[in-house]
């Protein structure tokens, strides 16, 4: 006989097959009204963040769905957990020949250009809007971290030089790290005492997520490579389960997890690992779902009636932030790399922020700072503000500055699946459009000794080449390589993709084209 319950007391009702077919049906049509979403942002060149983030106000306690949510510990931990999961993704897609050049440059912004826009924003935060110290430093280092999916979320169709994205992609990736610091110092109860100590901290954190990430990273890239998994789709997992490792193996011995999940991250993806393609397509998906995620989470959280008084603050600072401590932090960090002026002010315009300062807005509120809650009014408006301000714009900019960058010969799609008992590895390779493997007859390849051509499929139809089939559009090739070959073949393989039959003699930008099989 159930219990009997007082007067205006309400029961709790179990939760029951039906309530969590309700929330599956709710959770799979957000996903979908989410999906659909990409699809406007690409086409009105509004990062997908604003849709997403939309939709979770529409759903709040001032919109249509009228639901009322306001733990801020909830948001801060699955915002954790997301923002893991976009560095991971982030890291596996960067390209190491591009960012190693300009690498002393991005960890130079994203360090010294922390500093400076932390200084010009608190300052003005201050003196302008009457923020006490600790409120406006707050304020500060939030926003001083950009957001990678923000930034290349509206430069998608506009091709630019390497050495400009491989700045973005870098500093988008080492600058969460001394933010996330800097936001937790500021947060913490007590006054805030001995600077000096607080860098030497940031510089000890730092390097000791650096170390495990890269540890974890190559153990986690060794292992992959030697040991044959039973399913293909095992890889994907591994990976990810990887990047997880190493952001958690980071932060229990007191350093910078996140920079340790991108820098491990960064060492899989450009460690050419058995299913590549699976598991990037695996990677990407989950970016996305964790993105979808956090930004619903983070509209759920904002009380859009209580945001009156902060729009105007918001303004301020944000001005201040784009207008004078962006470009200052971007020309002051580079100035020693003597980069044109062109790609300086491109680099300064599109330090768009995203979510990952909305999430670090929930920190002073979880710790109980005064007035946390107009901190994280102020970062929101600010965000979405000035994103749709630079969002749109930024295109239109890279070309004024004409720093699109010449079409090039599209990158090979190489897949590996390792032949662990016989010691070999059979390559897939696609062959896309613009690839100059088009019209390459299979002896001009120039496979090293150990590696060849078994089959192609082409239009659905497949046989074994002879010396002279010439290659085209399209084709899909099976290559056995054995295992001390392999590296030389895929190598040589990219290189006759970006430069043609000629390659070993022209040179391209492809790694590895030194190597001139069959001289």
């Amino acid at each position: 006989m159930p219990a009997p319950t007082r007067a205006g007391q309400r029961r709790e009702r179990p939760l029951t097959v039906h309530h969590l077919n309700q929330l599956l049906l709710v959770c799979s049509l957000v996903l979908l009204i989410a999906v659909a979403a990409v699809r406007i942002s690409s086409r009105s060149g509004l990062p997908s963040l604003l849709v997403y983030l939309g939709i979770g106000v529409a759903m709040g306690q001032d919109g249509i769905g009228d639901i009322h949510f306001n733990n801020a510990e909830m948001t801060q931990v699955i915002g954790y957990a997301a923002l893991v999961v976009i560095l991971a993704e982030g890291g596996l897609g960067t390209k190491w020949k591009e960012i190693k050049p300009v690498l002393p440059a991005a960890s130079a912004l994203a360090l010294g250009g922390v500093a400076v826009s932390v200084g010009v924003t608190a300052s003005a935060a201050h003196y302008l809007i009457g923020l006490e110290w600790r409120q406006a430093l707050i304020i500060g280092a939030v926003v001083s971290s950009t957001d990678a999916a923000a930034v290349f979320s509206v430069l998608r169709k506009i091709p630019l030089p390497a050495r400009v994205t491989g700045v973005l992609e870098a500093e988008s990736g080492f600058n969460d790290a001394p933010v996330v610091i800097l936001v937790v110092a500021f947060s913490t109860a007590g006054p805030v005492e001995h600077w000096y100590a607080l860098l030497g901290e940031i510089a000890l954190e730092l390097a000791i997520g650096a170390a495990v990430g890269l540890a974890v990273g190559w153990l986690g890239a060794w292992g992959l490579r030697h040991v044959a998994l039973p399913a293909s789709g095992l890889y994907p997992i591994a990976v990810m389960a990887i990047a997880v490792t190493a952001y958690a193996a980071g932060a229990l011995a007191h350093g910078s997890g996140f920079l340790a999940v991108y820098l491990a991250s960064m060492l899989l993806g450009n460690a050419k690992l058995p299913h590549w393609p699976a598991t990037r397509g695996f990677a990407e998906g989950l970016g996305w779902l964790a993105q979808i995620g956090m930004f619903v989470l983070l509209g759920l959280l904002v009380t859009p009636h209580e945001m009156g008084d902060d729009i105007w603050p918001a303004l301020v600072i944000g001005l201040v932030l784009t207008a004078v401590a962006r470009p200052l932090s971007v020309f002051a960090s580079l100035l020693p790399f003597r980069m044109p002026w062109q790609e300086q002010t491109l680099i300064a315009w599109a330090g768009l922020r995203g979510a990952v300062p909305i999430i670090l807005a929930t920190i002073p509120m979880v710790s109980g700072i005064p007035e946390s809650r107009r901190i994280f009014n102020i970062v929101f408006v600010l965000v979405v503000v000035y994103t749709l301000i630079q969002g749109p714009t930024l295109p239109w900019l890279a070309r004024k500055l004409n720093l699109g960058a010449p079409t090039e010969a599209a990158d090979l799609g190489i897949e590996s699946a390792p032949l662990e008992r016989l010691r070999g590895h059979l390559l897939s390779v696609a062959i896309p459009p613009r690839s100059r493997m088009h019209g390459v007859e299979i002896n001009e390849l120039r496979l090293p000794p150990g590696a060849a051509v078994t089959l192609v499929v082409r239009e659905g139809t497949s046989f074994v080449p002879l010396p002279t089939t010439t290659l085209r559009f399209g084709d899909e090739l099976l290559v056995v390589a054995t295992d001390p070959v392999r590296d030389a073949a895929e190598k040589r393989l990219r290189a006759v993709a970006q430069g043609g039959k000629l390659a070993g003699w022209l040179g391209t930008r492809a790694e590895g084209t030194e190597h001139r099989a069959g001289h």
